[in-house]
């Protein structure tokens, strides 16, 4: 598969930003102006330049980068700061291994899955150990990144997919194909969640599940570990697009044909974290009744 590109900065112009969208006074969840400013810091250890700003919605609590980086500007970071094979101590490897195979036992109340897809795989860590659980379920790959050619490589995924789900054709091309679809702290970096979403309903067969995992907005910028002296600074702050309550996530998918089965934390690894394990109804979800006008 050909490596996504990425964009040479290049030299800028005076006063233009490509790698970032016009800053918006509404809220991208509710649409409503009644924001609020949450964080305003450097970006972090990453040291790209600039600061990043995390506004709120006081209406829905829906928190979100503004401006939102285009889609060069999330590629230009990966090119500024490639992201190598994971190169972790076997303590981190074994908690890691652990927390897979813990969410890989989610569907284990529910028929053997035919054919799983991982969205946001990377090197292909999860299918590699979900594999362990569900030794017959045939696991592909996808992501917009070259990680995923190299999972393959490795034979940790069957079939590899370079690219986004909501690319129109990766979607025809995948369409009610897979029994299981997973996003591991995937869904708070796209563009779009809800359209993420709607992208993963079209690749499910009727009756399928989704497993998601998204980070507990209520404090995601670093957690106090009991003692001042020992607070963990994150790393890759600029990276959540949207941080979504669990509210708002839980009734977004039942709009869109879902059936919440479970919500559970994830603890220990990571820390402050949802998991959610929704099925696709075999029809679609029905319309909204619209209100006949009144007749004097």
């Amino acid at each position: 598969m050909p490596p996504t590109p990425r964009p040479d900065p290049g030299r800028l112009a005076q006063g233009a930003d490509p790698f970032h969208e016009p800053r918006r006074d509404d809220c991208p969840w509710c649409g409503s102006r009644q924001l609020r400013t949450r964080v305003r810091a450097p970006e972090g250890m990453r040291r790209t330049p600039g600061t990043f700003v995390v506004d709120e919605c006081r209406e829905c609590a829906h928190a979100f980068q503004n401006p939102r980086p285009t889609t060069d500007g999330m590629l230009l970071r990966h090119h500024q700061h490639p992201v190598e094979d994971d190169i972790c101590s076997n303590r981190a490897d074994r908690r890691r291994r652990r927390h897979h195979r813990g969410a890989a036992r989610a569907l284990l109340p529910y028929p053997e899955p035919e054919s799983w897809l991982d969205v946001g795989t990377g090197h292909g860590h999860f299918p590699e150990t979900a594999r362990e659980i569900h030794p017959y379920t045939s696991f592909d790959g996808l992501d917009p990144t070259p990680r995923i050619q190299r999972a393959w490589e490795a034979g940790r995924v069957e079939e590899a997919h370079q690219g986004l789900l909501t690319d129109p054709e990766i979607t025809a091309r995948l369409r009610a194909r897979y029994d299981v679809v997973s996003m591991f702290h995937h869904l708070e970096h796209t563009a779009d969640p809800r359209e993420e979403l709607r992208a993963a309903r079209t690749v499910l067969r009727p009756g399928g599940h989704l497993l998601l995992e998204v980070p507990d907005p209520v404090r995601p910028f670093g957690t106090p570990l009991g003692n001042r002296r020992f607070w963990k600074p994150p790393h890759d702050r600029p990276r959540p697009l949207h941080l979504m309550p669990l509210r708002n996530l839980l009734t977004e998918l039942r709009s869109l044909g879902y059936e919440v089965l479970t919500t559970r934390p994830c603890t220990p690894l990571p820390a402050r974290a949802h998991r959610i394990l929704a099925r696709r109804h075999t029809t679609p979800p029905a319309a909204p009744p619209q209100s006949s006008p009144s007749t004097p």
